[in-house]
């Protein structure tokens, strides 16, 4: 008998090393290079907006756990791409997007009506590109281990599959009926652009105190337990009223972001309503649960690209911020109104 604790495990502890073994890839061999700067938007591009269409694929192939499978064996094999960069970025951003529609469909299945699954999954992947970029930029870590690694999380995977003899909730039969409705329209729209803002926010927030002493670390780690956090209030307390309560919180501490403590609570709040998006986005299409995750995914890429292209908002104008809090509440209430729980 399968457990759903062990699949979401593995899952989580997977989803750290995929994006942990993509940010090393780009920052130990990518970053500086002459093509360097066109690789990272193709990196972007297959790992984020790639989602969409392998997630609709996805849904109709029925087979997540090989869907996250191939993705942790597409993400090693790009380390054997070394001389062709540009190679190298697309194959790890197939593989990227590849094992998080596997994953996200398998817990979204799982999870069924809790959103506390979701938390916990999505959470790992900000640990994964810290630690994979801060290892990446220096020279003493070796690269072997990682693809060594990523083939025993694909291992795992299967296992558990073959264990659990296919005893848990699978795909239903792929449909986008929903999508006819105006009204569910809108509610895409309104979740679609909470995640653009939460993307471009996450990538300009540039505080002046996290270089010191631990607060670096204490921001990413408020990322990580926002996104798990927001979860589980959301299975107590409901998603409107945890969105309601972190984001309007979120919007008055980012006032005061100059403060490290105030910044930090800031940020985790801010990131309380991930899990909260990908539920409703999955609640409007039960049937297309890999179109709905690729669809928000694909907001990500759109919030990356302002920072590509060097749009950055003005120094310490921590209102701004602020300002994107309080029209991410008003968006996504808005959305989840149409959401039946």
């Amino acid at each position: 008998m399968y457990k759903r604790r062990h699949i979401l495990f593995a899952y989580s502890i997977t989803h750290f090393l995929v994006d942990f073994a993509c940010a090393f890839l780009i920052f130990r061999g990518i970053v500086g290079t002459a093509d360097g700067y066109l690789c990272v938007l193709l990196y972007n591009f297959c790992a984020f907006a790639m989602q969409m269409p392998l997630g609709i694929i996805a849904d109709k192939w029925n087979r997540n756990f090989l869907c996250a499978v191939i993705g942790c064996a597409f993400v090693a094999a790009a380390y054997g791409f070394g001389r062709y960069p540009a190679a190298a970025v697309i194959v790890a951003g197939l593989g990227n997007a590849m094992f998080h529609i596997g994953g996200g469909i398998d817990v979204l299945n799982i999870s069924e009506k809790k959103l506390g699954a979701l938390g916990i999954f999505v959470s790992p992947g900000a640990f994964g590109i810290y630690f994979g970029t801060m290892l990446g930029r220096g020279s003493s870590f070796s690269a072997v281990f990682i693809p060594l690694a990523l083939i025993a999380a694909a291992g795992l995977i299967f296992a558990l599959y073959k264990a659990r003899g296919g005893a848990y909730p699978q795909n239903a039969a792929f449909a986008l009926e929903s999508a006819g409705c105006r009204h569910i329209l809108a509610a895409c729209a309104c979740l679609f652009f909470v995640v653009c803002l939460r993307s471009y926010v996450g990538l300009a927030l540039d505080f002046a105190w996290k270089g010191r002493a631990y607060w670096g670390i204490a921001l990413i780690c408020a990322v990580v337990l926002g996104k798990i956090t927001g979860g589980f209030a959301a299975d107590s307390w409901g998603p409107r009223r945890t969105a309601l309560i972190s984001l309007a919180f979120a919007a008055l501490l980012f006032l005061f972001s100059a403060l490290p403590l105030a910044g930090v609570m800031a940020v985790l709040l801010f990131n309380m309503t991930m899990p909260i998006t990908l539920w409703a986005m999955a609640r409007i299409f039960p049937a297309a649960k890999g179109f709905a995750f690729g669809l928000l995914s694909f907001g990500l890429f759109l919030g990356f690209l302002p920072i590509y292209l060097g749009i950055y908002p003005p120094a310490g104008a921590f209102w701004l911020f602020a300002l994107a809090a309080a029209l991410s509440l008003a968006l996504i209430l808005s959305g989840l109104r149409k959401v039946k729980a």
